[in-house]
């Protein structure tokens, strides 16, 4: 597999992992979203606990910057597809611990956080999966 390939198979994996992060929000909140709330009370601190999930992947964050300098520094050398197969696993579990505040939104409709925090929830998510694209630069 040429590189070139294995970049557009990294790009079209970070799209899918996004939809699989933020489409439980989405149709969660479209289907039980005008629902009777189960414990209103809850709303707040289900907020609370997504945005603090942002902070879980800073240590994910940091193996995936290793894998993706040791990634740069292995091309055109013999160790350059196992770089991109490491740099590939550590991304896949750092996308899905970068999911958990959308996550944790999806659950939150149903304690009735409202629109806005979901939509911060969503957001946040989101600007964490921007920091796992793969740069330009590399290759």
């Amino acid at each position: 597999m040429t590189r070139g390939q294995v970049k557009r198979r990294l790009s079209v994996n970070w799209w899918q992992y996004l939809a699989l992060a933020l489409l439980p929000l989405f149709v969660i909140n479209l289907v039980f979203g005008q629902a009777e709330s189960l414990l209103p009370v809850l709303a707040m601190p289900f907020f609370i606990a997504g945005v603090a999930s942002m902070f879980l992947s800073l240590r994910y964050f940091n193996g995936y910057k290793h894998a993706l300098i040791a990634t740069s520094k292995a091309l055109d050398t013999a160790e350059e597809p196992g770089a991109w197969i490491t740099l590939a696993a550590r991304r896949r579990t750092a996308l899905l611990v970068a999911a958990l505040p959308a996550w944790i939104g999806a659950l939150a409709v149903f304690v009735g956080l409202e629109a806005v925090p979901l939509f911060l929830l969503a957001l946040s998510t989101m600007v964490l999966f921007y920091l796992y694209r793969i740069p330009r630069q590399l290759g």
